[in-house]
């Protein structure tokens, strides 16, 4: 416990280093001055495509920066001869990038709509939809050295991650979506703010929290080969 404390510690550390807070503050503040001009109604309905598309950024992205920098300074080298078990690295890389993405997430909500939503299930989609998406970019990220060569395969990495938005619009309401691994967190942010049936919210936590653990596995498969064996690294 005091070794995976430490590495929270450390990893918020070098986060701020970074620059990341300064990038989620930023964007917080565009995004509520930008959003904030819309003239809608009841602006509800709008957060999970909002969210969706937002936390790519502060997941995915966090998390391929984050790894890039760390090969970069030597970083990452120097915890694989530490006791620091894989499991623990990836573990404090989301929940330190959770923690920020999940602040940022609800001072957006609380700014554009208020307080009237259900806190539990936003924060529950939110956490796993962070989790999904930075152990996803961890396993995207962790053949390759540099920004440069990463850049153009990431896009290629992010093309079906906005597919349960068809879903969500009713472009294509077709069963097949639900075994796509952000279905079920967009129906937990859809569900605190809209009603939706019941075994939905059941779906969402449950199929939510596999997905958790696959690519949590994949991650921890991922950080053996990339990172410990090289290979094929780039």
């Amino acid at each position: 416990m005091k070794r995976l404390l430490s590495t929270l510690w450390w990893d918020a550390r070098r986060q701020f280093r970074y620059g990341f807070y300064y990038a989620s503050a930023f964007t917080a503040v565009v995004l509520i001055l930008a959003l904030g001009q819309i003239p809608v109604l009841d602006f509800r309905p709008w957060w999970p495509p909002v969210i969706l598309e937002n936390l790519v950024m502060n997941s995915f992205y966090f998390m391929s920066g984050l790894v890039l920098f760390e090969k970069g300074e030597g970083v990452l080298e120097a915890q694989i001869v530490t006791p620091l078990r894989r499991g623990e690295y990836l573990f404090s890389k989301v929940l330190t990038l959770g923690l920020l993405a999940t602040i940022e997430t609800l001072i957006l909500v609380v700014a554009l709509t208020g307080v009237r939503f259900n806190w539990l299930l936003l924060i529950a989609g939110i956490l796993i939809l962070i989790g999904v998406l930075a152990l996803y970019g961890f396993i995207a990220v962790a053949r390759y050295d540099s920004i440069s060569e990463f850049m153009l395969p990431s896009v290629l990495w992010t093309l079906g991650v906005s597919l349960p938005l068809l879903y969500y619009f009713n472009l294509w309401p077709s069963p097949l979506l639900f075994l796509h691994p952000l279905q079920a967190p967009m129906l937990l942010i859809q569900s605190a703010f809209q009603p939706i049936p019941s075994w939905q919210v059941v779906y969402g936590l449950l199929y939510g929290g596999l997905w958790l653990v696959v690519t949590f596995l994949i991650s921890r498969r991922a950080f053996y080969r990339f990172v410990i064996k090289k290979e094929g690294v780039s």
